[in-house]
């Protein structure tokens, strides 16, 4: 389908259940949708999937002149609305991940999960990007399509590598040159304050976005988890296509609240929540008489309310704080109070929902839970 968007013409694939969840997935420069052929095959088994070409890539028309983050991030939002989607999931590869880094920060609340992959949350230095811009308008993207691929993939000799080849070939100059100025130009400050469910994945030799850049992105949002595939560089969708894909659909079975996935997804969103060392030792002492009770809270909570997508992380923690304070919860109130180490709320986000409570739940309970935060955070800090 095409859509068009003020000064340019969307090209995008949708496909999967109308009513379903929605992922959208962007991809690399110098590429197109297909990029993601194989993911969104498995995804669109149960999701509503929407792969779009960025401007100046594939079928979508190339304007003139330098590109944005923002200005690509908001393409996204409008072909969203254009397909009647509020809110989404979103995966990207390289600066399409850096773009849904965007999307997360610019509007929070239409963004429901993020999967970066192979992406960094700056890509410096600016004058490398600025020598490759100035070569591709010298000599065309074909005569560093070699070099490109040798970032790329493991092995140059695969199908699918020539495959990519032939996409960096026949990306238009304008198109590579608007967004290469995109990637020239991003700032890690640009993208603060992103808090929903995230997983990093990066190639483990991946020398574009290595290792280091892809745990500064889950450092910078609260409970991000990382996955390293092995044996991959910088586009791993087709070289190493099952552990690609077996990624994202785990990302989005810890995410949403499918039938039959509830206590693996619970398992996972518990484990972001309280940390792997709680839950091990939680684990490691589970006896005959606790454990259904274990399965009721890992399906019943875990799995099928802290999965939703409609909060974030950050809100139900903050929820929870001021539920269990009110409520004279204790030990549940110290365990969330710890939690929010991977939660990302702040002890000053603390004494505020402390200070609701004091209003609405009265000021002996807020009092009380004021004084278990500060132990548990000076324990903590």
């Amino acid at each position: 389908m095409f859509v068009r968007l003020g000064d340019v013409v969307v090209h995008a694939q949708v496909s999967g259940p109308e009513r379903a969840p929605a992922v959208l997935l962007l991809h690399s420069l110098s590429t197109n949708l297909h990029m993601w052929d194989p993911q969104a095959a498995a995804l669109a088994q149960r999701y509503r999937v929407v792969a779009v070409d960025m401007r100046g890539h594939g079928l979508s028309t190339a304007p003139a002149g330098d590109y944005s983050m923002r200005a690509l991030a908001a393409d996204c939002f409008e072909l969203l609305d254009a397909l009647g989607i509020h809110a989404a999931h979103v995966a990207g590869v390289s600066i399409g991940g850096r773009i849904a880094l965007q999307m997360a920060a610019d509007q929070p609340a239409r963004v429901l999960s993020l999967m970066p992959c192979d992406t960094a949350l700056e890509f410096q230095p600016a004058s490398m990007w600025q020598e490759r811009m100035d070569g591709a308008r010298a000599n065309g993207l074909a005569a560093g399509a070699d070099g490109t691929l040798e970032r790329w993939v493991m092995d140059r000799s695969l199908a699918s590598s020539q495959a990519l080849k032939r996409m960096i070939c026949s990306t238009d100059l304008v198109g590579y040159l608007g967004c290469a100025a995109a990637l020239r130009d991003c700032r890690a400050g640009d993208v603060t304050g992103i808090a929903c469910p995230t997983t990093v994945v990066v190639g483990e030799q991946d020398p574009s976005t290595p290792v280091a850049a892809a745990r500064a992105v889950q450092a910078a949002i609260p409970g991000a988890t990382l996955v390293v595939i092995p044996e991959a560089k910088h586009i791993p969708n087709f070289e190493q296509e099952g552990a690609m894909t077996r990624a994202l659909l785990h990302h989005m079975a810890s995410v949403t609240a499918l039938p039959g996935d509830r206590q693996a997804a619970g398992m996972v969103v518990r484990r972001q929540v309280l940390g792997d060392a709680h839950v091990d030792r939680s684990e490691a002492a589970l006896t005959p008489m606790d454990k259904p009770f274990r399965d009721f809270i890992l399906e019943g909570a875990w799995g099928s309310v802290w999965t939703r997508p409609g909060l974030s992380h950050r809100d139900r923690s903050l929820l929870c704080l001021g539920m269990l304070a009110a409520l004279g919860h204790h030990d549940e109130f110290r365990l969330h109070v710890r939690a929010t180490r991977n939660t990302g709320v702040t002890p000053d986000e603390i004494a505020e929902v402390l200070l609701q409570v004091a209003v609405y739940g009265g000021v002996p309970a807020a009092n009380t839970a004021l004084k278990l935060a500060k132990d548990i955070l000076k324990e903590e800090a």
